[in-house]
């Protein structure tokens, strides 16, 4: 084991030069969703005793449907995603439930949301040429929550392209989503029961009427038709429903993906999934959306609810059990033949793997390179708790933060009787290639918000 970690450290001591290279980098679009989180840590003891004043028992937690209806679920929600560790978004129904949460778990702050505006951010962090972000509202306290770039652009009232930070649509709303985030170890009393929580986590209760009808802006549509992307970042899917018309909006999307893909066929189109409640939507979006991507990144909660839509007997047999990194590459190669995506990238804990074409476009080797870099700024940021400037991007690794698990790695090479991975992090054979790392484990996060979003980005933007 010390001999791999020795080895995996000097795989890692490319990331600086990665780091400078994607400032030479070209344009980044985001879209659709960009939001603002409003961000508070609740402990095990909080959760408790509204466990207790909304009468929950375990049977409650296990209900369907995910769905936020009443200040209950919420409760319901958090304690699902505390007792199993796991990340999921849960859809608040009304305004009536959306202010009793307000009122009664209060954020610790504010920061930016939604896949879209996150990537934004860390791609202008990067220094990437020019970074175009899609916003469905942008008044001033959306504004706040984009750093000030002068490469970091939106669109303001007369869709005039400007710095995100000084834009002000004063006519728009701010759109909130609640990020309720708990930690490893702590302790959940649910009735007569008591619960470890496995993992640090959060869970996500939205209400969004703007991102849930996944508005698009029509300046956004003509400046990517006009002038491209080298890179287009796509996610917000997750937010429609069947009952506002979401397949609707899905079909809507589809042809404009078609146009762009067609008009900038140099320019990579990368999905980004997210915890998607309704099952016909996640599965529009993978028959849909996913098959005109050229990348799809998700993470292991992701990757199982994918399968549930696409494999509903397999799902059945492998929902209730721990996932291995080996059930997870099974899963993600299934995924990756239905939906023929060239590119598949998932994150877990401990472990990024990547399945792809074996003549994709970016390299097994520079693949492997954006992996690394990513692993050291999703390690920064969890140390660091933010990454605003160039220097943050570097802070695990020149702190020597993190330490490496090669327990799923090994896992994952003794199931394809590959051992050479765990050391070199790149297989081929005839199908396609998978190149996997080793990531940077932080033993007390100071956040996990937005850190898969990171993971993609980073992984996509600095594979060079």
């Amino acid at each position: 084991m010390a001999d791999l970690a020795q080895i995996w450290r000097q795989h890692y001591e490319v990331v600086p030069q990665q780091l400078q290279q994607a400032a030479t980098g070209g344009t980044v679009a985001t879209a659709f969703n960009t939001n603002i989180d409003a961000v508070v840590k609740i402990s095990g003891q909080q959760l408790s005793a509204w466990a207790e004043h909304f009468a929950l028992a375990e049977t409650d937690i296990t209900a369907q449907p995910s769905l936020i209806l009443a200040p209950r679920d919420i409760i319901r929600g958090i304690c699902k995603c505390f007792i199993h560790g796991i990340a999921e978004e849960w859809l608040i129904d009304n305004a009536k439930t959306a202010d009793w949460l307000k009122q009664n778990i209060p954020h610790d702050r504010l920061a930016m949301g939604g896949q879209a505006g996150i990537t934004a951010n860390v791609a202008a962090v990067l220094g990437m040429k020019q970074v175009i972000t899609h916003t469905a509202s942008h008044p001033q306290a959306q504004a706040a929550q984009f750093l000030p770039y002068d490469n970091l652009l939106g669109f303001d009232e007369n869709s005039a392209l400007k710095p995100a930070h000084q834009i002000s649509r004063k006519n728009e709303i701010p759109l909130i989503h609640h990020i309720i985030e708990f930690a490893k170890d702590d302790v959940l009393k649910l009735g007569e029961q008591t619960y470890i929580c496995p993992k640090a986590n959060r869970f996500i209760a939205t209400y969004d009427p703007a991102n849930l009808a996944l508005m698009v802006n029509s300046a956004f549509v003509k400046h990517l038709n006009q002038n491209g992307y080298d890179y287009l970042i796509l996610s917000g899917f997750h937010n429609l429903t069947t009952a506002h018309n979401g397949l609707s909006r899905i079909d809507a999307i589809v042809p404009l993906l078609k146009q762009w893909q067609q008009n900038w066929p140099q320019g990579i189109i990368h999905l980004e999934l997210a915890s998607t409640q309704d099952k016909i939507i996640r599965r529009a979006v993978i028959e849909k959306i996913a098959p005109l991507a050229d990348s799809l990144g998700l993470n292991d909660r992701e990757a199982l609810d994918v399968f549930e839509v696409i494999d509903a007997p397999h799902f059945a047999r492998l929902q209730n059990q721990p996932l291995t990194a080996a059930d997870l590459f099974d899963i993600a190669l299934k995924i990756k033949t239905f939906t023929g995506t060239p590119r598949i990238q998932l994150h877990m804990f401990g472990l990024y793997f990547t399945l792809q074409d074996k003549d994709f476009r970016i390299s097994p080797q520079q693949n492997l390179h954006g992996m690394l870099t990513a692993a050291v700024v999703a390690a920064s940021k969890a140390g660091n708790g933010k990454i605003e400037q160039a220097a943050d991007l570097l802070w695990a690794w020149q702190n020597q933060s993190g330490e490496f698990n090669f327990t799923a790695l090994q896992n994952l090479s003794a199931h394809l009787s590959a051992p050479q991975l765990a050391a070199t992090g790149i297989i081929e054979n005839e199908k396609y290639t998978l190149i996997a790392t080793p990531t940077l484990l932080i033993a007390n996060p100071k956040t996990l918000v937005g850190m898969g979003d990171t993971i993609s980005a980073v992984s996509l933007l600095c594979a060079r």
